[in-house]
């Protein structure tokens, strides 16, 4: 049996995974790159983008990430995201209504500050979008 990763996927709100797995996918920010068991120690700032983790006989989990950073040690892989959203919970429709809401509230936006709140807002929903 071939050596497991210790993999850890933490975000503000919460802890999302903690397990051994075969391998990880890992968007980032100078281009994806996978984790096994023994990777060489290496630190990465993630891009938007979906992380996949794979582990033999169980069907493959994908997750948004938006910011944040990746660690691989000796001890396995740990990300600290920004943002972290599985995409099995996310519903295509509702992302949908969610986006025009965001594109009027840039429109209706009185201030700079305001406006460039809900550019980012608009912008994250967009990357969520393209991820499903």
């Amino acid at each position: 049996m071939a050596d497991k990763l210790h993999f850890e996927l933490v975000s503000p709100e919460r802890l999302l995974l903690s397990e051994a797995v075969d391998m990880v996918t890992v968007p980032g920010k100078e281009g994806d790159f996978g984790v096994l068991a023994g990777h060489a120690p290496v630190m990465a700032t993630l891009r938007p983008g979906v992380i996949n983790v794979d582990d033999a006989g169980r069907p493959q989990q994908r997750i948004f990430v938006r910011g944040g950073f990746a660690e691989v040690t000796p001890k396995g892989l740990t990300i600290l995201a920004e943002n972290a959203i599985p995409l099995a919970e996310l519903d295509g429709a509702m992302l949908d209504q969610e986006i025009a809401n965001a594109q009027e509230d840039v429109t209706d936006a009185k201030s700079d500050e305001r406006r460039q709140s809900a550019q980012e807002k608009l912008d994250h929903l967009k990357q969520l979008r393209q991820a499903i």
